[in-house]
């Protein structure tokens, strides 16, 4: 009678452990859907070349969320997984670089002088919604800093958005979606402005706010006034001073040329000065013989940028005895 009792516990647990391992075969594993990250839309060939600078880009995964599908209403219990290849971090800056390269920048040109555009990324994911379809979403923040790592264009946000219609369960709906998004997101950035910076223009009005730090890419540096003192009588001692009424430049102390009479040429070599600030800054030429009264005259510097020439006669004064 035991063995007959023993043998059918035996056989029970054998069905039981039975039956756990057939459920454990027929579990569905969710599936991972796998979007291939691409870059859609080409940019316009060769557009910023022959720049003046290079610049490097460095490029920052900040996603608080990174899950891909981040919203999907077709399931009210769950949202699918889902990953990109290559990954969001490889993929961003790698084709940054090659969008950027068919425009015709220069990049990593030398690194002394290269500017840097930091570019974090925000958002990257695609969602579906009922009666909409999947729309994509990017979301980037970028700024620039010159070779010397100070800001010259503050951060700014961009976005690019893109909505294709189709089913829940379509995988390519979702991949055109966020692929479009990205696109969008690239063609939203300020390119004209990002290179106004690593480009030099023709006349210091076309670049109204650059400010001249003394490395030569500015209109003004490479600007060409003549200069033209003379006295009466000769012989006198020429100097010049920077006085300002902007904290952008700096007073200075007067500075010799030579002697009058003296002609020649001098660029605006003065740190700070731009085009916009050029009507608070004055140029205060000093003309001093022994035996007569020294004599000044003062310069807007607005003028001197478009009217190219410093040109005066001092009539000196002899001294009382």
């Amino acid at each position: 009678m035991k063995k007959i009792i023993l043998l059918i516990v035996i056989a029970a647990t054998a069905l039981v452990v039975s039956s756990c391992i057939s459920h454990k075969k027929v579990v569905a594993q969710p599936q991972v859907r796998i979007f291939n990250l691409a870059l859609v839309n080409e940019p316009q060939a060769d557009k910023y070349s022959n720049m003046e600078y290079g610049i490097r880009l460095n490029v920052q995964d900040v996603r608080a969320n990174q899950r891909i599908i981040q919203i999907y209403d077709a399931s009210a219990t769950s949202t699918p997984a889902a990953q990109t290849n290559p990954s969001v971090p490889s993929f961003v800056p790698e084709s940054m670089r090659r969008y950027m390269r068919t425009m015709g920048f220069n990049l990593d040109a030398d690194v002394a002088t290269d500017y840097l555009m930091q570019v974090d990324i925000k958002e990257f994911h695609v969602d579906y919604l009922s009666g909409i379809g999947w729309n994509g979403t990017v979301i980037l923040n970028l700024k620039v800093s010159d070779h010397n790592r100070t800001l010259v264009y503050p951060t700014v946000e961009v976005s690019g958005r893109a909505n294709v219609n189709g089913s829940y369960d379509s995988n390519q709906a979702a991949n055109l979606a966020l692929n479009k998004a990205y696109a969008n997101a690239l063609a939203d950035i300020d390119w004209d402005r990002i290179a106004f910076f690593l480009h030099r223009a023709d006349s210091p009005k076309q670049e109204a706010n650059k400010q001249v730090q003394g490395e030569g890419n500015t209109a003004l540096e490479h600007l060409v006034v003549h200069w033209n003192v003379n006295s009466r009588p000769q012989g006198a001692d020429v100097e010049w001073r920077i006085i300002s009424k902007t904290p952008d430049v700096k007073n200075q102390n007067y500075k010799y040329l030579e002697t009058t009479p003296y002609e020649g040429t001098e660029a605006l070599d003065i740190k700070g000065l731009t085009y916009n600030n050029s009507g608070l800054v004055q140029i205060e030429i000093k003309v001093s013989k022994k035996g007569y009264y020294t004599q000044t005259r003062k310069y807007d510097v607005r003028s001197l940028i478009d009217d190219n020439d410093v040109s005066y006669m001092f009539k000196l004064v002899p001294e009382e005895e």
